[in-house]
C-alpha cells in the first residue's frame, strides 16, 4: 500500500467515525487501515521525505517550505534530470474581483435601480435558507419603495434576530452595504417590520443630529411616516417621554451628562428608562464604525454597555466601513463570533488569532458571517470608475523652503533638549509628545501646500473637458488661522502653520504658503466660483488691492448650519462647478452626477489630503459615487515626491487593505484603489527598518545595496538630530514604522528621498524573498483561472459546533484537467502569423505550441499542462526544439495529451519513471491535478486547522482558494488541510 493511498484511507475511515463532529481528531492517534497500525511519529517520519512528491498533486506546494529534517529524495538519472524542464508552478492567480449581485434565496421585490456587485469571494458562499415571513405590506413591496436587495437585507436581519446566543443575548446583524445601496431605507424597513409586529419603540444612533432628518425621510420614503422620530438632543435630561416611535441620538450623546438641579443624570440612563425593562425592539448603530476602540473610549464603552443592559434588543450594525481593522470589531458583541459556544472564549482570543494568521483569516471571517446569516455586503459597481495616483514634482523654490524648515526644526529640537536638561525635567513625555505632534502637523500641511499648483492645473484641464471638480480635504486649519489673526489684530499677510518656537520661525513664516483651503479658493476665482462644504465658520479672502482679510461664511437669512446645504445646491444646479469638502461634509451628503439634478457633468474627485483612516476615506469617496448617477466619478490621489508623505498614504493603505477583506470578504476588492503599494505598516516594513538601521550603523553587511549617490554610513546622518532620535534609537522596541515615516519628514528633501529609497528597496527585497520561499500571504487565489475543466469528484460533510446552532464543513475532492486538446491548439495556431510562432518538436519527442510574447520571449502551450506559467526565451527554446508543421505535430500532440492524463513526464520521455519504480509517486507534467479543499463554516474549526498548519509549516498562512467547477458550482475553501492534519494529529 502506497503512503499516499494510506493517507487517503486513514482520512476517510477516521473522518467517517465522526458523524456529528469535526472538532475531535484524537482517534487519528490510534488510526488503523486494514489492520495496519499507524504510529503518528513513525507515520510522520515516513511521510516527510516523500512530502514534496505527494504535495505536487495533493497539496499546494508553493506555500509549503521544505522540511529540514527530511532526507533528500533519490536523485533522478542524468537523462531525466536534463529533460525535467516541465513548467510545474501551480495554476493559481487572480480572476475578476466582483460578481453581479442578485438575491439567491429571496424572491420578492423589484430589482435595485443600479448595477450592484458583490466580491467574487462572498458570492462563492451562499446565505442560509429563508425561514422568516415579512409583515411589510405587499403594496410597499410591489411599488418598489424597497428594492429586492433592501428587502433581502431586512429579511435576513429579522431572521437573525430570532436567534438567541448561548450567552442569553439576542443575535445581531451587520449591514455592510456600500454607499448608494440604500442602508438608510433598509434600516427604516427593519424598524417598520418590527413596528408592524408590535415592537413600537426603536433606538437609532448615528454620527450627526442633522441625520435625524434623513431618518425621517427614509421612513417617509417607505410609507412609514406614521412612525415619529424624536431627537434626543431636544429632550431634557429629566424627561422620560413615553411616546412610541424612534429615539434618534448621536454616539456622543451616549456619554452626555448633566448636573442640573444638583442631580447627576446621564443620557445612557435616560435611554434605558425610555426603553423600559425587557426591551426587545430595534437598536440601530448607523455608521457604526464610529464606535470603534470600544474598550479605550467612553463612547465605545457606552455602546457595549447599552448592548449588555438590553440583552433582548434587536441590534443592527450598519456601515460601509464596518470594521477597517479586526480590533475595531470589538463593539459587535452580538455577532456571536467570540464568547460562549464559539472557538474564541473572548474577543482578545479572536483578535490574536486573526492578526496572527493574516489576510486569509479575515476573509474566512467575512465568508463565515455570510454563511451564518449575520452579514450582508453589496456595493455599487465600480464599473466606469477610474483611479489614478498623481505624483507631484517639487520645484526648486519649494525645496529650498522645505530644507530651511527641516534645518530649523532640527535646531529647535536641539534647543528643547538642552532646555530640558538644564531644567532637570524628570518626565519629558508631555514635552516630546507636543513637540513631535507639532512637527508632524507642520510638515503635513507643508506637503499639502506643495500640491496646490498641480491640483489647480489638473482641475482646469478637466473642466475644459466638460467635467466638474470635487476636492477632498480632511481639515481646514481654521483654528490656527484664528490664533494668528488674534495676534495680528485681524490682519493676515501670510499664513503660518508652524508653532513660533523661535524668532527664526517667524522669519521662515514669511516664506511659507498660504492656508491651503484659502489658496485653492483664491486660485479658482474666489468664493463666488467654489462651493465650500466644511465645518469652518469663516475664511481668508484676498481683496482686489492684494490684501487679505478674514470674513465670516454666513449669508444673510441663513445660519451657519445651513450654509453647507446651500452650497451643495449651488454645486448640484451647476451654478458652481468646483466643490471643496472636508470631513465635516463626508457623511450624508450626495454630490454624484444625479439624473435628477441640472449639473450632470462627470465628477472628478481629487484627494488633496489623504484621510487619517480608511473609514474617513470611504465616507468621502462615497459622496461622489452613489445610486442614480449618469456617470461614475474619476478619483485622483495627489501625492508629492516627498518620501515622508508616504506616511499619510501608508496609514490609509493599511486600513483599506484590511477593510477590503473584512467588510467585503476579499482583500483585492479595494486593491485597485487603495494605495496598497504604499502600505509599509506591516511585518515587512518593520524588518526593512531594522535592516537599514543595522546596515547604516555597520552592524550587518546588507545584501541590498544603497541607492546610487546615497551618502552611506553614519556620515549621512551626522548633524541630523531629528533622524538620530528616530533611526538610531530604532533598536528600542517602541520605535515603529509610523514613527520612522513621521520623523523622516523632518529631513531635507534629498536626504529623506534617498533614505526612503533605501528603505523601500529593502522592503521589496523581503517581500520577493518570501514569495520565492512560499511564505507570502497572497490572500484568496483562484484555482486554475480561466480553466473550464474543473470537476468536483467527491464531497464529505461534517457538523461543526456553532453559536447558537451547528454548522457544517465540507471536504471536497477537486480535479483539474490542465491539458489543451488538439482542436484547441490547432485553432490557436491558425491565428498565429509571426516567424517564430507555431508548433515545435524535440528529439524525445515533446511537442509544444509557441506564441509571440514580449521581445524574444515566447508564450508556450503544451498538450499536458496547457499554457506554461512563464515565457521562454527564443534562443533557449531553439537549443532543444525545432519548428514543425501542424501535420507533423498532430500525432505527437494527441499522443502526449492522452498519455499524460495518468502518466508523468518521465514516463512519456523514457517509458518509465524511477520514482514510481521505487514505490514513490510522481506527478510531474500530468494532465490531471487533484486537490482537496475544506469549505463551509471554516471559522468554527479554523483555530484548530491553523494551529496545525503553523506547527507543520512554520508559517501562519492559511491558503484560501476559490474556484468554479464545470458544473457551475462555486467553492471557496482552504487547500492542503487534510494531509497536513495527518502529519500532526490533534491530541
Amino acid at each position: 500500500m502506497s503512503v499516499q493511498h494510506l493517507c487517503i484511507c486513514v482520512l476517510q475511515q477516521n473522518l467517517s467515525t465522526f458523524p456529528g463532529r469535526l472538532d475531535d481528531f484524537s482517534a487519528l492517534l490510534s488510526a488503523s487501515v486494514a489492520g495496519f497500525k499507524v504510529d503518528p511519529l513513525l507515520f510522520s517520519k515516513i511521510f516527510c521525505p516523500l512530502f514534496h512528491h505527494i504535495s505536487s498533486s495533493f497539496v499546494f506546494c508553493p506555500f509549503i517550505p521544505s522540511f529540514p529534517q527530511a532526507a533528500a529524495p533519490p536523485p533522478p538519472p542524468p537523462e531525466e534530470e536534463e529533460e525535467a524542464d516541465e513548467e510545474e508552478t501551480e495554476d493559481l492567480g487572480h480572476a475578476d474581483t466582483y460578481a453581479e449581485y442578485k438575491p439567491s434565496k429571496s424572491t420578492i421585490g423589484i430589482s435595485h435601480p443600479d448595477f450592484v456587485v458583490e466580491t467574487n469571494t462572498l458570492s462563492s458562499v451562499p446565505p442560509p435558507d429563508i425561514t422568516y415571513t415579512l409583515s411589510i405590506p405587499v403594496c410597499s413591496i410591489s411599488s418598489g419603495l424597497l428594492s429586492a436587495l433592501q428587502l433581502e437585507a431586512i429579511i435576513y436581519a429579522c431572521q437573525q434576530h430570532e436567534v438567541i446566543l448561548q450567552n442569553g443575548q439576542r443575535a445581531g446583524f451587520l449591514i455592510g452595504d456600500g454607499a448608494g445601496v440604500g442602508k438608510g431605507r433598509t434600516v427604516a424597513g427593519i424598524i417598520l417590520e418590527n413596528f408592524l409586529k408590535g415592537r413600537k419603540r426603536a433606538l437609532w444612533f448615528s454620527v450627526s443630529n442633522d441625520l435625524k432628518y434623513d431618518a425621517e425621510r427614509d421612513l417617509k420614503d417607505i410609507n412609514a411616516s406614521n412612525i415619529p422620530v424624536f431627537a434626543l438632543n431636544k429632550i431634557k435630561y429629566g424627561d422620560t417621554a413615553t411616546s412610541e416611535g424612534v429615539l434618534f441620538a448621536t454616539y456622543s450623546a451616549l456619554i452626555g451628562e448633566s448636573q442640573a438641579g444638583g442631580q447627576h443624570r446621564t443620557r445612557l440612563k435616560q435611554i434605558l428608562d425610555w426603553c423600559k425593562p425587557n426591551f426587545d425592539g430595534v437598536i440601530v448603530f448607523d455608521e457604526c464604525h464610529k464606535a470603534k476602540n470600544a474598550t479605550s473610549t467612553k463612547m465605545g464603552k457606552a455602546v457595549l454597555d447599552l448592548q449588555s443592559k438590553l440583552p433582548r434588543a434587536r441590534v443592527v450594525y450598519a456601515s460601509a466601513t464596518g470594521a477597517s481593522e479586526p480590533k475595531n470589531m470589538i463593539y459587535m458583541s452580538r455577532l456571536g463570533i467570540w464568547g460562549q459556544g464559539t472557538p474564541f472564549k473572548a474577543f482578545d482570543d479572536f483578535l490574536h488569532a486573526i492578526e496572527k494568521r493574516g489576510v486569509g483569516a479575515m476573509e474566512i471571517v467575512a465568508m463565515d458571517m455570510k454563511v451564518s446569516g449575520m452579514y450582508i455586503a453589496r456595493q455599487l459597481s465600480f464599473s466606469g470608475v477610474s483611479f489614478r495616483i498623481e505624483e507631484i514634482t517639487l520645484d526648486e523654490e519649494f525645496k529650498l523652503v522645505y530644507n530651511k524648515a527641516a534645518r530649523l526644526w532640527a535646531e529647535a529640537l536641539e534647543l528643547f533638549t538642552r532646555a530640558a536638561d538644564t531644567l532637570g525635567l524628570a518626565s519629558r513625555k508631555s514635552l516630546w509628545g507636543q513637540f513631535w505632534a507639532s512637527h508632524q502637523r507642520f510638515f503635513k500641511y507643508l506637503c499639502i501646500a506643495a500640491k496646490v499648483r498641480r491640483l489647480v492645473d489638473l482641475a482646469h484641464t478637466e473642466m475644459q473637458h466638460g467635467k466638474c471638480i470635487v476636492i477632498g480635504l480632511q481639515s481646514t486649519g481654521e483654528a490656527r488661522t484664528r490664533e494668528l489673526l488674534d495676534e495680528n489684530d485681524g490682519h493676515l499677510d501670510r499664513f503660518v502653520s508652524a508653532l513660533k518656537l523661535l524668532g527664526k520661525i517667524a522669519e521662515l513664516g514669511k516664506e511659507l504658503p498660504l492656508n491651503t483651503l484659502d489658496e485653492l479658493i483664491d486660485r479658482f476665482g474666489g468664493p463666488e466660483k467654489v462651493s465650500e462644504m466644511t465645518g469652518r465658520k469663516g475664511r481668508v479672502v484676498r481683496r482686489p488691492d492684494g490684501s487679505v482679510r478674514y470674513e465670516t461664511r454666513a449669508e444673510q437669512g441663513l445660519t451657519i448650519d445651513h450654509i453647507n446645504v446651500r452650497e451643495k445646491e449651488r454645486f448640484m444646479t451647476g451654478e458652481k462647478l468646483i466643490a471643496i469638502i472636508s470631513e465635516a461634509a463626508s457623511s450624508g451628503i450626495s454630490l454624484q452626477a444625479d439624473k435628477r439634478v441640472q449639473n450632470r457633468r462627470r465628477r472628478v474627485h481629487m484627494t488633496l489630503e489623504l484621510p487619517w483612516s480608511a473609514d474617513r476615506a470611504i465616507q468621502q469617496f462615497g459622496r461622489t459615487h452613489r445610486s442614480n448617477q449618469v456617470t461614475a466619478p474619476e478619483y485622483i490621489f495627489l501625492i508629492s515626491e516627498l518620501a515622508g508623505e508616504r506616511r499619510f498614504a501608508s496609514i490609509v493603505a493599511k486600513r483599506l487593505e484590511s477593510l477590503g477583506a473584512l467588510t467585503h470578504g476579499d482583500r483585492r476588492a479595494t486593491e485597485s484603489r487603495d494605495l496598497s503599494q504604499y502600505n509599509f505598516e506591516n511585518k515587512y516594513g518593520t524588518k526593512a527598518l531594522d535592516k537599514i538601521t543595522k546596515a547604516i550603523l555597520g552592524h550587518i553587511d546588507n545584501k541590498v545595496p544603497p541607492p546610487k549617490g546615497y551618502p552611506g554610513g553614519d556620515m549621512f546622518f551626522r548633524g541630523n538630530v531629528i533622524l538620530a532620535n528616530c533611526l538610531f534609537l530604532s533598536c528600542i522596541p517602541d520605535c515603529t514604522i509610523t514613527k520612522f515615516l513621521n520623523r523622516i519628514l523632518g529631513l531635507e528633501v534629498h536626504q529623506q528621498n534617498s533614505l526612503f529609497q533605501y528603505f523601500t528597496d529593502n522592503f521589496d527585497y523581503l517581500i520577493n524573498k518570501d514569495k520565492k520561499e512560499g511564505k507570502y500571504d497572497m490572500g484568496i487565489l483562484d484555482l486554475a483561472p480561466g480553466n473550464d475543466e474543473i470537476h468536483e469528484e467527491t464531497q464529505e460533510k461534517f457538523l461543526t459546533p456553532g453559536n447558537p446552532q451547528e454548522g457544517q464543513v465540507i471536504l471536497y475532492k477537486i480535479s483539474v484537467d490542465r491539458g489543451m486538446p488538439w482542436e484547441e491548439a490547432c485553432s490557436k495556431a491558425g491565428k498565429l502569423t509571426g516567424d517564430y510562432e507555431g508548433f515545435y518538436l524535440s528529439n524525445k519527442p515533446c511537442v509544444l505550441l509557441a506564441e509571440q510574447g514580449r521581445g524574444r520571449n515566447l508564450i508556450l502551450y503544451k498538450p499536458n499542462i496547457g499554457k506554461q506559467a512563464h515565457p521562454e526565451n527564443l534562443d533557449n527554446l531553439l537549443l532543444r526544439y525545432y519548428k514543425v508543421t501542424p501535420d507533423e505535430a498532430k500525432d505527437f500532440w494527441k499522443s502526449q495529451f492522452d498519455f499524460s492524463f495518468t502518466n508523468c513526464t518521465h514516463a512519456n520521455w523514457n517509458g518509465k519513471c524511477k520514482l514510481i519504480e521505487q514505490g514513490q509517486e510522481c506527478f510531474l507534467g500530468m494532465r490531471l491535478r487533484q486537490y482537496h479543499m475544506l469549505c463551509g463554516a471554516l471559522l468554527r474549526v479554523w483555530k484548530r486547522v491553523s494551529d496545525i498548519v503553523s506547527d507543520i509549516t512554520n508559517s501562519s498562512i492559511l491558503q484560501i482558494v476559490r474556484l468554479k467547477t464545470k458544473q457551475n458550482s462555486k467553492q471557496v475553501g482552504e487547500l492542503m488541510f487534510c494531509y497536513l492534519l495527518l502529519l500532526n494529529p490533534v491530541s
